[in-house]
């Protein structure tokens, strides 16, 4: 992987061991040529392996025998282009202790916010071409001045060959409206520290783009930031000053703890412990959290007065976030009191990467910053394959030799601004990587703009169904390539028969699948209305058991808001009309959390199964009854007991539970029905639902202790987002064919 200090780890491991020859890099990798006795050779490939700066990757070590050349020395060669093939691209990297140490202790650089070196700072958000060389990125524009160049060409330094290395004299500063511009980062700091403290919303630009920052203890200043940014409800992430500063407001295990310290600083879904303001979480029991990653980050919180700051995308509602400073003074102008930007351009957008830890692994929920460009493995060749992804939370994937290139989160493709996003980014790894493609996977539906995309390009397209992708994508991040049992619990995605699937258990490889069961299809009805609307899938669950004598039950007919809509709702349901059939997970877990009061309303995107999942009761072991009647999965029981358990005063908190073991054990009862009928031991876990750490949890618990192979995301996430690598697999193995059958 370039950019990550890895020739001069290499000189130092040659002159440690006394071998001499040379260190290249290349599109392919990193070539050396290395001459000793057999001993010294021998330590020296051990070396390599073992002490490997932390954010580089080698997958193999290919070695074979050279001619000598008798060389006395080692040497670090300039770069070489030899072939289409590329080598791998560092994410950024979150400054590292070494640097914020030289904050204090370097002439030219005391307090410079841009500080970095071969261990750390902006890579793929500055690259734009192979290899990475400095004047291949956003920083050639910034002469190294006298002292830095000296440093850049210092074996023995640590930024040798450090891209983006720079100091006061020579590198980028921050910038404010008024042209100001600041390469002292603690003066900057003392100038926004007050402002914060007093209440007053910055913008500020980050690795991969602006964020929009307050007080996290103000719930005054976060709610005229949700005013401002049209964000209703949706949960604020924070920053919190340091790890130990997070234990005091979070739940956090070891691994947590390690995750949040990584170098690769994610957002981390924790368990609040301490309350925040309000506004922050609206209510939910989890945080997103993250540690600083820039060196100012570290210098803001050195004289702020607080500790916990929110810090969310600077974007305007659903656009992708702003990475240009003139953009960002006009339009995060009117949100924010003060407009920060800094003169070096952020050439790839990247929003940060969120996660959450399940049973001691990390699980990626959206995959950005510090993560992308790094390639997922594949069991298969897939060159030249192109994955244009869902509809929502959307990524796009390209295939080089056995490699996944999976792009950074794009978001929903629902506006001009995010496609815009989407064909750009296309256009910029199709640069990068030297991809052309010459097979289009895309989903089912033929109105997702991404489908769209993949015919336009005037090429093969293959259509892949939703939730093959699903399932597809979890076996090639686990390099599984024959039939599996798959479980995809997720929201929406257009099936063969027309209707729309979520819960599904199937029987799939990467070549094809067969639906074995589903939750039994409810009408929605007014379509996508009810991803807003929660109550009226609850009111079509219950009047497609009961009929519309279970709605003189009070806690049925006060789903209703206005009484006056119950004649026209079901006449929808009883006509068809703008009421598609539904086997969604999500649709279910929205119905529950309707019922039972949670949630009737949503003010953003799956707000009612999180706080229906924020509400269970721990500890509780009840469950509901359910019928199998063919494929299709009843929970008429289910929706009868529920009103019951209303009806006696059973709690939220026990009946959210309740339902959620109701879940698992259906999981469980499917995965052994399946088993049995085809001896299948494998079990693939995907979709959006198990975003729901309590349902992925338990899942993997009880399908465990059943004696079956579980698996589960680690690499992407099980949303949407990891929807372009399963595309990807399903492509490669689909060309793979063709050519078998020649």
């Amino acid at each position: 992987m370039q950019g990550v200090g890895f020739r001069p780890f290499v000189y130092r491991m040659a002159v440690k061991n006394a071998v001499a020859g040379w260190v290249e890099n290349n599109n392919e990798g990193v070539s050396i040529h290395a001459e000793g006795s057999p001993q010294q050779l021998e330590q020296f490939l051990t070396d390599l392996k073992a002490q490997a700066p932390e954010a580089a990757s080698i997958r193999e070590i290919s070695v074979s025998v050279a001619q000598s050349h008798n060389y006395t020395v080692f040497q670090i060669q300039q770069s070489h282009s030899y072939s289409q093939l590329v080598t791998e691209v560092s994410p950024d990297i979150a400054v590292c202790s070494a640097c914020l140490a030289d904050l204090s202790q370097q002439t030219h650089r005391i307090n410079y916010p841009f500080i970095n070196c071969t261990n750390c700072g902006p890579r793929f958000t500055i690259v734009k071409a192979l290899p990475y060389d400095r004047h291949q990125t956003t920083m050639k524009p910034f002469a190294l001045c006298a002292v830095c160049k000296t440093e850049y060409n210092n074996l023995h330094d640590r930024r040798f060959h450090a891209q983006p290395v720079a100091c006061l004299h020579c590198g980028p500063a921050y910038q404010l409206q008024d042209g100001q511009l600041f390469s002292d980062g603690k003066a900057l700091a003392e100038l926004l520290s007050p402002q914060i403290d007093a209440g007053k919303i910055i913008a500020l630009k980050g690795l991969g783009g602006f964020h929009l920052i307050c007080n996290a203890h103000d719930n005054e200043a976060i709610s005229r930031l949700r005013q401002r940014k049209a964000r209703d409800g949706k949960p604020m992430a924070v920053m919190v000053k340091n790890a130990e500063k997070a234990t005091q407001y979070f739940q956090l295990s070891a691994t947590e703890k390690l995750q949040l310290e990584s170098w690769r600083r994610p957002i981390l879904l924790l368990k609040n412990k301490l309350p925040l303001a309000f506004e922050v979480s609206r209510g939910l029991n989890t945080t997103g959290v993250m540690l600083p990653y820039m060196p100012f980050h570290h210098q803001l919180f050195e004289v702020l007065k607080i500790d916990v700051l929110v810090m969310t995308s600077g974007n305007i509602a659903d656009e992708p976030v702003i990475i240009d400073n003139e953009e960002a003074f006009d339009k995060l102008g009117k949100i924010a009191d003060f407009v920060v930007g800094y003169n070096r351009a952020i050439h790839n957008r990247v929003d940060d990467s969120v996660a959450f830890v399940v049973n001691e692994k990390a699980r990626p929920i959206r995959r950005s910053r510090s993560f992308v460009p790094a390639p997922v493995q594949l069991a298969i060749e897939a060159e030249n394959v192109l994955a244009t992804g869902a509809e929502l939370v959307n990524t796009f994937a390209i295939g080089k030799a056995k490699q996944a290139i999976i792009s950074q989160h794009i978001g929903d493709l629902k506006n001009a601004e995010t496609l815009a996003f989407y064909e750009e980014s296309f256009t910029r790894f199709g640069a990068l990587f030297r991809f052309k493609p010459q097979l289009a996977v895309c989903d089912l539906h033929p109105d997702y703009l991404s489908t769209r995309f993949a015919h336009q390009l005037d090429i093969e397209t293959l259509e892949v169904q939703h939730h093959h992708a699903h399932i597809a994508s979890c076996m090639a991040e686990h390099g599984l390539n024959e039939k599996v049992i798959g479980i995809a619990l997720d929201g929406t995605g257009l099936g063969t028969d027309g209707t729309i699937w979520g819960g599904e258990y199937l029987i799939c490889d990467l070549s094809d699948f067969s639906r074995e069961y589903y939750f039994d299809p409810v009408p929605l009805p007014g379509g996508d209305k009810v991803t807003d609307q929660p109550w009226r899938t609850a009111f079509s669950y219950l009047y497609m058991y009961f009929g519309l004598s279970i709605f003189i039950d009070e806690n049925a007919m006060k789903l209703i808001p206005d009484q006056k809509d119950l004649p026209l709702l079901m006449q929808m349901i009883d006509q068809g009309i703008n009421s598609p059939l539904s086997s969604g997970a999500g649709r279910l877990f929205d119905a529950v959390a309707a019922l039972t009061g949670i949630c009737t309303q949503s003010s953003f995107h799956a707000e009612a199964p999180m706080r229906l999942e924020a509400a269970i009761k721990e500890n509780c072991q009840g469950k509901y009854l359910f019928e199998i009647e063919r494929q299709a999965i009843s929970f008429r029981k289910m929706f009868y007991k529920i009103l019951e358990d209303m009806k006696a005063g059973i709690s939220v908190g026990e009946i959210a539970a309740k339902f959620h073991n109701t879940i698992i054990v259906i999981n469980l009862k499917i995965a052994k029905a399946l088993h049995k009928k085809t001896g299948i031991n494998k079990v693939v876990l995907s979709g959006g639902s198990f975003q729901n750490r309590y349902l992925l949890e338990h899942t993997e618990n009880i399908l465990q202790r059943a004696g079956f192979e579980v698996f589960a995301h680690q690499k992407v996430p099980t949303n949407d987002g990891g929807i372009s690598l399963g595309q990807l697999a399903i492509g490669a193995k689909y060309l793979q064919n063709q050519i078998k059958n020649k």
